[in-house]
């Protein structure tokens, strides 16, 4: 790996430093080189050079913001033998807890920068004379993301749609719900499916979606805050409905109470908005129960349970 590492880096000092991380998903190591320091995830999947395009791409587009900070991507390596590496900035971290409320604030103006992108262009478009804008980021009208990202090791389909609940109810909901079929068979959770779809629907009534870039994975292990404040990382991101990136912030040990203070300063809670959190917390269930097995099939039909309440 070494040697490989030199000859795509063009370094010729590389010293492995810190404490290697396995991590539930990839291996990763940090190492000194000419240019500074990186970090260096690797996957021996057969879809693990993918998978990294994915996280690049997403890496990329929250970078292209302004608003978020995110390791910088360097490249993708294919490995001999199968599998792939990521290289990136290394940041020194460490857990998220005095940067909070800033983190919060600046999820804020990630979900609503789209929207303001929208009410720029329409400024735009009734000056006499505007002229058309190339370098900076452009509005982006559907639900979807130009590549497939991964949410784990599971891939996501990001075919745009007009449509948000008809996005999030095929190419997450029932995609995961697919793959459960498959691997388990589980009646109860195609019956209990079969009955929540047609509901969802109403559970979106009478609300505007504005396509909202996402993290896509904002849970407490993907967050941390070095000494010039909040870094987000490992996002699966596309665009969606800003509160999704909420249900996971909730979840699995959750986020410091000022996160959620400085972003609802920003963006209040629409009604309906604790079903609707719900409803996206199923999402994360059924993917965990993809990725480690039948431990979150109670979490998953009872998240369900409670929707068809």
């Amino acid at each position: 790996m070494e040697q490989l590492l030199r000859a795509e880096l063009r370094t010729a000092r590389l010293r492995a430093f810190g404490s290697p991380g396995p991590g539930d998903i990839s291996e990763g190591q940090a190492y000194d080189t000419d240019a500074g320091p990186v970090f260096v995830k690797v996957n021996r999947r057969t879809q693990a050079r993918k998978m990294f395009e994915g996280e690049m791409a997403s890496l990329q587009a929250l970078h292209s913001t302004g608003l978020v900070r995110v390791p910088q991507p360097v490249k993708v390596i294919n490995v001999p033998g199968g599998g792939a590496a990521f290289v990136m900035e290394y940041l020194k971290m460490k857990s998220l807890r005095s940067q909070a409320s800033k983190l919060g604030d600046q999820m804020a103006d990630l979900h609503l920068f789209n929207q303001k992108l929208r009410e720029k262009l329409q400024e735009r478009e009734h000056t006499v004379g505007h002229g058309a804008e190339s370098a900076e980021p452009q509005y982006v009208s559907k639900f979807g993301f130009h590549t497939v990202t991964f949410c784990g090791f599971i891939p996501q389909v990001n075919e745009w749609q007009d449509d948000w609940p008809t996005f999030f109810t095929q190419h997450r909901l029932q995609a995961q719900l697919d793959l459960i079929e498959k691997d388990y068979g589980d009646r109860e959770a195609r019956e209990l499916w079969s009955r929540l779809q047609v509901k969802i629907p109403d559970l979106f009534r009478g609300l505007e979606i504005f396509p909202a870039l996402l993290h896509g994975d904002l849970w407490s292990g993907n967050v941390a805050e070095d000494d010039s404040g909040p870094v987000i990382y490992d996002p699966a991101s596309f665009y969606g409905h800003s509160e999704f990136e909420l249900a996971i912030a909730l979840m699995f040990g959750g986020f410091p109470r000022p996160f959620f203070t400085a972003y609802h300063q920003k963006i209040p809670k629409a009604p309906g908005f604790e079903q609707r959190l719900l409803l996206y917390q199923l999402f994360n269930y059924l993917n965990h129960w993809n990725h480690f097995g039948r431990a979150y099939r109670s979490a998953s039909l009872g998240t369900m349970k409670e929707l068809l309440r």
